[in-house]
């Protein structure tokens, strides 16, 4: 079976995935697609979380999404035909994802698509339309919440194609946190004794000059109420310089982190601004209280189970402001009440979010390549 791998949140995934399968015995190749090329953003997921090395790299890099999705396509038509896989595994939602799923199914090889029936409805994210046709064109359906068996159902797919799995990635975070170290990231980085940290990559907040630009002004307002750590994704780097981001004696701008150190920053953080929606997870179980800047979220039980809020730009500081006083943050909620930050309780984690997700998944896969 061969796994495709193409940005840092898959690596995160994909670590107990493999590590579960090896310890059952499947033969496994890797095929990492260079969509993240930064070796901070992919190299160093390798070393950290234990993957073996990749089989290939194909080494796509960036462009638009035609240029991109086309160099994938081309590469891995190449690769799945010669080692004529009886399994291709993807992972999340990006452009590797549904490049991988469109090969295969041309094909005729099956897919096992990790972290199937997450919905944001909004099909002006790329990753809405990824994750749609991916779960359309799979044969494995591994799903990581309860709502997204509903979400699946809805849209046609047979029940025998659905199961519901937890989340490989609080496997992987599960498994580290006796790494996580705060002190020694503080120091490493010279991070201030307290801190909101914040992630920003999605185009809608970075990819429009004057988005980015109001963006800017809104995380100098968070400055001005706790110094602000950012560690500046590629996307948007640009735009969010040009908007003047460093202008700001609070404002503490970091290149991108490895795994463990980017966790540990965020664990000890006094709370979270992020577009990102691995990151609405990991918060969930940390307990940190994450504001997160989008109209939507395709994770909402980490609105129920967890410490997340949507906010607009206009909600973010004031939202800021009221985790850092003790307070639930944001003040949009997709659905339902969010209980109140701190430790999540273990009846409060999300269902089979218990660091056990990689061999449920290893034992639906086995079962049904035996089939």
């Amino acid at each position: 079976m061969v796994h495709v791998l193409g940005a840092r949140p898959n690596f995160v995934k994909a670590a107990p995935v493999i590590g579960a399968l090896r310890a059952a015995g499947a033969e496994q190749a890797v095929i990492h697609t260079g969509q993240h090329y930064d070796a901070r953003m992919s190299e160093i997921f390798f070393t950290e979380l234990g993957l073996p090395e990749p089989d290939v790299n194909l080494g796509v890099g960036s462009g638009g999404h035609a240029e991109q999705t086309a160099a994938l396509l081309v590469g891995l038509e190449k690769e799945f035909t010669s080692r004529s896989p009886a399994l291709v595994i993807v992972y999340g939602d990006v452009n590797s994802t549904i490049a991988a799923a469109l090969v295969a199914a041309k094909l005729q090889i099956p897919v096992a698509h990790v972290e199937a029936g997450l919905r944001s409805f909004d099909m002006s994210m790329p990753e809405e339309v990824n994750r749609r046709i991916t779960d359309q064109l799979s044969a494995l359906c591994l799903v990581t919440s309860p709502e997204g068996i509903g979400h699946l159902a809805a849209e046609g797919v047979p029940v025998h194609r659905t199961h519901l799995v937890g989340n490989p990635m609080i496997d992987t975070l599960l498994a580290n946190l006796g790494s996580f170290d705060t002190d020694r990231v503080r120091e490493a980085h010279g991070l201030p004794g307290r801190y909101v940290l914040a992630t920003m990559h999605r185009p809608a907040n970075v990819d429009a000059p004057e988005t980015a630009a109001a963006l800017v002004r809104h995380l100098h307002g968070v400055a001005d109420l706790a110094d602000l750590v950012i560690p500046v994704h590629p996307r948007g780097r640009a735009n969010l310089l040009a908007a003047g981001l460093d202008d700001h004696d609070g404002v503490h701008i970091l290149e991108p982190l490895g795994y463990i150190d980017f966790i540990a920053a965020v664990r000890g953080a006094a709370a979270v601004v992020t577009d990102s929606g691995g990151l609405q997870e990991e918060t969930t179980i940390l307990g940190v209280p994450c504001l997160t800047v989008r109209p939507n979220t395709e994770r909402p039980i980490t609105i129920t189970h967890g410490t997340n809020r949507l906010v607009t730009f206009e909600e973010l500081v004031p939202g800021v402001r009221k985790s850092l006083d003790g307070g639930s943050g944001g003040s949009s909620p997709l659905i339902g009440t969010a209980p109140e930050p701190g430790p999540v309780a273990a009846d409060r984690k999300p269902p089979l979010w218990d660091g056990h997700a990689g061999p449920r998944i290893a034992e639906v896969i086995m079962r049904y390549l035996g089939e």
